[in-house]
């Protein structure tokens, strides 16, 4: 990576050789493209430790998140992918999956005035996504929309570096520190704000989907906090179950209220859920 023109490192283009590359995400810590060669085509993910700033402590823990994602696929038995470390941190290649996420999908839905009820259908392919992964023992820490890629055959669930269930190599591992706030369940915000770390937990996991569900549904997030809100506070309003008063239409909407149970045990497990939408 060379000044504002970001690169591969040159162990993933020996790897692959691209024929064709498209940088899709470059934000702090992480950068993503999408690569084709005669190999395959991939997803590459790259990372880098993020510098202290006046308003963020460092992370160095993002320079990790691809080989730990990379340890991650090991254990779950996936093939056709790949890891390693480069001069700044990590990264891996996996295959690339096409086709939008649960927000978009949804969109139409939401545009309507009121809202209508989406597809069961989709609903139903993103629990079997995560169904896979809690069957092999696993959570996946971080279920938000855009994790959620629904392609033609099947839905993918995708980015699993801060999933937790299995050993993983402690050079590349790191704490949980929580995920996204808005699809954040309240004890990981309540362990986050007392501890700075939390477990991720197939729960958690039942609830984040729920507000994955409601915001692509309808456009609003699960919790009431203002949107320029600093972290802290907007975990501390989801720990308090600030909650607000909105709800997904059809019988979906019932559904995901017990998805955001307060508490892990009032929530359905993911095997529930699926019969619910099936």
């Amino acid at each position: 990576m060379a000044g504002s023109s970001p690169e591969l490192p040159i162990v993933v283009l020996d790897a692959l050789m691209p024929t064709a590359q498209r940088l899709v995400v470059n934000r702090r810590g992480s950068m993503v493209w999408e690569v084709e060669s005669h190999r395959g085509h991939y997803a590459v993910k790259v990372g880098y430790p993020i510098e202290a700033t006046a308003d963020w402590p460092a992370q160095p823990w993002t320079a990790l998140a691809p080989a730990r994602e990379g340890a991650v696929l090991h254990r779950l038995g996936f093939d056709d992918f790949a890891y390693g470390e480069w001069e700044r941190g990590t990264w891996n290649f996996q295959p690339w999956h096409e086709g939008p996420d649960l927000y978009q999908v949804w969109e139409p839905c939401r545009r309507r005035d009121p809202p209508i009820e989406p597809h069961a259908a989709v609903a139903l392919g993103c629990v079997e996504a995560l169904a896979e992964l809690h069957a092999k023992g696993w959570a996946h820490g971080d279920v938000q929309p855009a994790h959620f890629i629904i392609g033609p055959d099947r839905t993918h669930l995708i980015d699993l570096a801060l999933a937790h269930g299995r050993h993983v190599p402690e050079g590349y591992d790191f704490p949980f520190r929580g995920c996204l706030v808005h699809y954040e369940a309240p004890e990981i915000a309540r362990s986050v704000l007392a501890t700075g770390v939390a477990e991720s937990t197939q729960e958690a996991d039942i609830y984040a989907l729920g507000a994955t569900l409601l915001i692509s549904a309808t456009g609003w997030r699960a919790v009431e906090y203002p949107d320029d809100a600093p972290r802290a506070l907007q975990r501390r309003a989801v720990a308090e179950g600030k909650r607000r008063h909105v709800k997904a239409p059809g019988a979906l909407g019932e559904l995901i209220d017990a998805m955001l149970s307060h508490a892990p045990e009032d929530r359905p497990t993911i095997y529930e859920v699926g019969k619910a939408l099936s």
